[in-house]
Formats: C-alpha cells, structure tokens, sequence
C-alpha cells in the first residue's frame, strides 16, 4: 500500500508542478480557495489515473463540494470468505479510502494533493455476494493542514451501512 500511495502523490505532484508553472505567469488571486469545478476537474483526472482503483473497477460516480461518491462491482477475485462469496473488507476499505480521498480533493478550500494519515473503519455487517458496493464520502471540516471526512459503504440494502469510516487526510504540497 505504502507503495501505491508514493505513485498518487507522485502522479498528483506532476499535475501539481504543472498547474503552479502555468499559474506563475497569472496574477495572484486574492483568496485563497480553489475554484470547485477546477477540483472536481483534477480529482476526476486523479482516479482516472489510479492503476488500483481501475483494477478493483472503482468508478468516481459522483463528486463536487466536498462530496464524493464511488462504486465497485462485486468480482469473485476480491472474495474473502470462499464459503459465503462475500467480498473482502480490504477491497471494501479500499474504496472508502478513495472516496474519501475524492472529497477531500473537491473541497472548496483544498489547494493541493491528499494522503490518509487515519482511517477509522466500523464494519457493520457482510455485504451481500453479488451486489455493487456504493461509498459516499463528505469532507466536514478543513484546517491548514488537515481534512477530516465521514464515509458510509452500502450495497443494494440502504438501511444498514455495511460499514461506516471516520478518517483524516493531510495535504500533500
């Protein structure tokens, strides 16, 4: 894992570099928020360009504001329990982890690439063999250095989450 986080930053850092250099030339603006379409745009871009999330076929379904929804499909290659075909809660941990990635990077006030320092997660029950699994992240609070998201991940059956995530993402310069 370390290893792929180390490929995000660097892929992150490339478009990072290339923003700041084009944006030397502009006047500075006043305030110090990013433009929202500007970060969806990028964060977009960002998970496009994840070799593990197009592996586990995590999809960015829906983002903007601090908020993000993903989803991945059941797949019998992310089993963890052959004898019940429920999927493993690495790959459901994953797409938390991205989720909230995607909303700390769509927030209004985030003006650069994200790590996980944290990632609290509470699993609630097995999730069902064969359904999609849906994470929904919001990023509710945002200091100088660190961002703090609440995810939920469901399948099919909204009324019970199949866990619930609490984490902290620092901002990578």
């Amino acid at each position: 894992m370390a290893r792929i986080h180390g490929l995000l930053c660097a892929y992150w850092g490339k478009i990072t570099r290339a923003r700041l250099v084009s944006s030397e030339k502009r006047p500075k603006k006043v305030a110090s928020v990013q433009d929202p379409d500007k970060n969806t745009k990028i964060a977009r871009q960002f998970f496009d360009a994840i070799p593990y999330c197009r592996t586990l076929n995590m999809r960015l379904d829906e983002i903007g504001a601090g908020q993000a929804e993903m989803s991945m499909p059941y797949d019998e290659r992310l089993i963890g329990d052959p004898a019940t075909g429920v999927i493993s809660g690495g790959a459901v941990s994953a797409l938390m982890d991205s989720c909230g990635g995607a909303a700390v990077i769509s927030h209004p006030d985030n003006t650069s690439a994200t790590a996980t320092i944290d990632l609290r997660i509470d699993y609630m029950r097995s999730a069902t063999p064969g359904q999609r699994i849906r994470a929904k992240a919001s990023c509710f609070h945002v200091t100088r250095s660190v961002a703090f998201v609440r995810a939920q991940a469901f399948d099919d059956d909204e009324t019970i989450p199949v866990a619930t995530a609490a984490g902290a993402f620092t901002f990578v310069k």
